[in-house]
């Protein structure tokens, strides 16, 4: 049986633990290393695009990381219970033509009694900015 720890139900110790995993693994900008937190079926919406199964994930963020070129995240927990969590992040990347963005958005996770998200629901906005006010280097 695949399991990814820590396992719900989450505590304030284990739900920070498990949004650093995250927070670490998406900027390894490794899609299969990334998909490994989810389950085979998961489900996904990212802004609107709806993403279902870890096959499709690993696809969604090849092509994420082609565009979005030096991303950088910082997750933080907002909140939890039992096998759910709402985290803020903030991403900044440029596109190919050296144009920098900063990406705000929340996160809702649902987890299986295994510790794998199988439902991830993201809201996010871009907004453009300059390369000097960067601030996550």
């Amino acid at each position: 049986m695949e399991q990814k720890l820590p396992l719900p139900p989450f505590t304030m110790e284990t739900a920070l633990q498990k949004v650093q995993l995250a927070e670490d693994a998406w900027n390894s900008k490794d899609p299969e290393r990334v998909a490994l937190a989810y389950t085979i079926d998961t489900e996904w919406r990212n802004r609107t695009d709806f993403v279902n199964g870890r096959e499709a994930v690993i696809e969604f963020l090849k092509g994420k990381w082609e565009r979005e070129l030096d991303y950088k995240l910082k997750k933080e927990l907002w909140g939890f219970r039992n096998n759910r969590m709402a985290v803020r992040f903030e991403y900044e990347y440029h596109n190919a033509e050296g144009q920098w963005f900063r990406a705000y958005g929340n996160e809702n996770w649902e987890f299986d009694e295994n510790g794998l998200m199988q439902r991830r629901f993201a809201s996010i906005n871009d907004m453009p900015i300059e390369e000097k006010d960067r601030k996550l280097k």
